[in-house]
């Protein structure tokens, strides 16, 4: 069994995993220690393991990782990839955007892909049907968004959505009009990728994963001109965190 491991800006997520890419398990952490993964090896027959981070990772998780794993992945940008990486500077490329588009890759091997990761920022990365990452871009999360407007306003007031609340076209008070600008902004930058991409080739599919993917995916609606659909994939990082792994051992 592997055990994947993907150290977040606010949390840390973790998967038991086959070879062939099934969950047995996952769990979500706010703090991570080396205690945690003694408990995980304890609990669970834990052959291999895998790590990726956009913070600095504890040393002490380091090194219990090593001493309890038959293979261990510190993943960086030094480690062997089953993609082409054309990123020009792949030593500043987050390891999470770079364990997407693997996962991705796993998942759909003869399609050009996007994939849109919505965390604390949203990214929005191209693979080619080549299997060749060919970069992507950095936005302001959901949250990011709202504080923002909060921060830099003197009246408006800090928003907060649930991901199943039904968000109007117009707001017709405050509340609701920062409500719609940012989610449904955000909405319409994810539609706008689709459709540019939809006119640039004859094929693609479209991921989604990340935090707050629902609340974009509840709020992106197919229209009659549109062909595509998007691919939610909660766990799209842990499954190209467990592809790494296997493609090292």
């Amino acid at each position: 069994m592997n055990l994947c491991i993907d150290q977040g800006n606010s949390r840390t997520k973790v998967a038991l995993m086959t070879d062939e890419g099934k969950i047995i398990n996952h769990f979500i952490y706010k703090q991570f220690s080396s205690a945690e993964v003694e408990r995980l090896f304890d609990l669970y027959d834990i052959s291999d393991s895998i790590i990726s981070s956009v913070v600095d990772i504890e040393a002490a998780v380091v090194n219990t990782l090593h001493r309890r794993s038959t293979h261990f992945v510190l993943f960086d940008h030094n480690t062997p990839v089953p993609i082409v990486n054309r990123y020009d500077t792949p030593q500043t490329l987050g390891q999470d955007r770079l364990a997407a588009a693997v996962g991705a890759k796993s998942l759909c091997p003869d399609e050009n892909l996007l994939i849109i990761d919505a965390g604390s920022a949203i990214t929005y990365d191209f693979v080619s049907e080549k299997g060749e990452y060919l970069g992507g871009n950095i936005a302001p999360g959901l949250k990011m968004r709202f504080t923002i407007l909060q921060r830099m306003t003197k009246k408006l007031p800090q928003v907060e959505v649930d991901e199943n609340e039904l968000i109007p076209l117009f707001g017709a008070n405050t509340r609701d009009a920062i409500a719609a600008g940012v989610v449904r902004g955000v909405a319409y930058e994810v539609k706008g990728y689709m459709r540019t991409l939809q006119e640039k080739m004859a094929h693609y599919c479209t991921f989604l994963t990340g935090g707050n993917a629902p609340y974009i995916l509840n709020n992106v609606r197919k229209s009659r001109t549109e062909k595509r659909e998007i691919r939610y994939e909660k766990h799209l990082v842990l499954i190209g965190l467990n592809t790494i792994l296997c493609y090292n051992k």
